[in-house]
């Protein structure tokens, strides 16, 4: 395998960016972007900390974040696996991406910044949901936001190909295996099916 192992030699497979593609790039929301980012349901929070890196899906049934100003997002985090990487992530190295899709269309926006993590009982209470409140808010400090090349969304034709999931494994199935049967993935996925989507938050 001939691997590219410096920036000259990578440079030399590619053009030179076209100018658009640098002057996207703020360093503060804009008011496109403001409302791009307050339409979008989902995004990916990724993160870095000793052990690697952490891709983290984040949803909710409004905006996935709320806009505080020009450079501050705020991210709940309703309860999940307990597995908590992102967090620990970030409490020992701040930085952040987060990728902003919107269903059926093929722009998405990213967002580079710096992140803490507050229990702040008055700032959670601005997201209360029947009662209940984030354990944690992730308060990001945006340093660059830009707009993403439609071609991913476009090629893979994620919004009109129609449902594509017949015939995948189901989680039980994956935790099976991952455990080596350890775990029984019928009857998993049978518990799963009542309690999924019940109090998510």
């Amino acid at each position: 395998m001939d691997w590219i192992t410096d920036l000259d030699a990578l440079h030399s497979h590619y053009g030179t960016p076209a100018a658009p593609a640098m002057r996207k790039v703020t360093d503060s929301l804009t008011p496109s972007y403001r409302a791009f980012i307050e339409r979008s349901r989902f995004c990916v929070l990724s993160t870095v900390g000793p052990e690697g890196t952490d891709g983290s899906p984040r949803g909710d049934q409004g905006p996935v974040v709320t806009v505080a100003d020009r450079q501050t997002l705020l991210l709940p985090d309703w309860k999940g696996n307990e597995r908590i990487d992102s967090l620990r992530n970030i409490l020992r190295d701040g930085r952040v991406s987060l990728y902003f899709m919107v269903p059926g269309s093929t722009i998405s926006v990213r967002v580079n910044g710096t992140a803490r993590l507050t229990a702040d009982a008055a700032l959670c209470a601005r997201f209360e949901r029947d009662g209940r409140h984030p354990r944690t808010v992730i308060v990001i400090r945006v340093a660059e936001v830009y707009s993403q090349c439609a071609r991913a969304l476009q090629r893979s034709a994620l919004w009109t190909s129609g449902d594509c999931s017949e015939g995948l494994p189901s989680v039980g199935q994956m935790l099976e295996e991952a455990t080596r049967g350890d775990i029984d993935g019928a009857a998993y996925d049978a518990e799963r099916a009542t309690r999924a989507h019940l109090g998510w938050w």
